[in-house]
């Protein structure tokens, strides 16, 4: 039997990889809601990235491979939070990491490709107006489907 020759693989590529696997078990894409009387629909939408653990190490490393985001520490329980909920950044600096590494698990897989399509539509100023709001709002109640997940407002509260 012929043996294969070794590949190697870069130790950015092996950062990349084990950050997107971490990711894949750890980390969350969201969409939220806020209620903004200012606003002419009255409404904010905001997208967020965010990975949360008790050891801060993997979240610096996050936040220094994708130059952005902010760490926070809750005080009750000390647990540290990586958070991107820049528009830009999520468009220009998460989507192109995860789309080039990707996820194995499926659940991941199909809320990142939600959340790629309402991040696009956000960034063509589609959460500005009512009528177009509606698709936003419709595919986030896809998003993270199943037990735990929690929503301040539906679909029925804003539309």
């Amino acid at each position: 039997m012929k043996k294969r020759p070794e590949q190697k693989i870069s130790r950015k590529d092996r950062l990349s990889y084990y950050l997107a696997g971490f990711v894949d078990g750890e980390g969350s894409f969201n969409v939220s809601l806020r209620k903004k009387p200012d606003y002419k629909i009255k409404w904010q939408v905001v997208l967020s990235f965010n990975v949360s653990q008790k050891d801060i190490t993997v979240l610096e490393i996050l936040r220094k491979t994708f130059n952005c985001g902010i760490i926070k520490t809750r005080k009750r329980d000390g647990l540290h939070l990586f958070e991107v909920t820049s528009i830009q950044d999520i468009n220009q600096k998460v989507i192109p990491y995860f789309s080039k590494i990707g996820f194995i698990s499926n659940t991941k897989i199909v809320n990142f490709g939600i959340f790629k399509k309402i991040a696009r539509l956000v960034q063509e100023g589609k959460h500005k107006k009512l009528d177009s709001l509606e698709e936003i709002l419709v595919l986030r109640e896809r998003l993270n489907l199943g037990k735990g997940r929690k929503r301040k407002y539906s679909i029925k509260d804003i539309l």
